[in-house]
């Protein structure tokens, strides 16, 4: 059993190692930019995040609101 733990923690912190070759030993090491924002396929087909469309439409006023709200009638 105890065994069984002390390999699999051995085990994990090699794979965290190889995932983080990049960031741990070059000088100027940087995580990958995986936020649909960052992407460059998704930004040239029109595609944004969730947080960013949503700031969007809240932002959004209606010609007929704003017609509506105006002194001018």
């Amino acid at each position: 059993m105890v065994q069984t733990i002390i390999i699999s923690i051995i085990v994990l912190g090699i794979a965290i190692m190889l995932m983080g070759v990049r960031v741990f030993f070059t000088k100027k090491g940087t995580f990958v930019n995986t936020h649909v924002s960052g992407n460059k396929a998704m930004m040239d087909r029109g595609i944004t995040c969730a947080s960013s469309q949503e700031r969007d439409i809240q932002s959004y006023v209606s010609p007929v609101m704003e017609m509506l709200k105006s002194d001018n009638l």
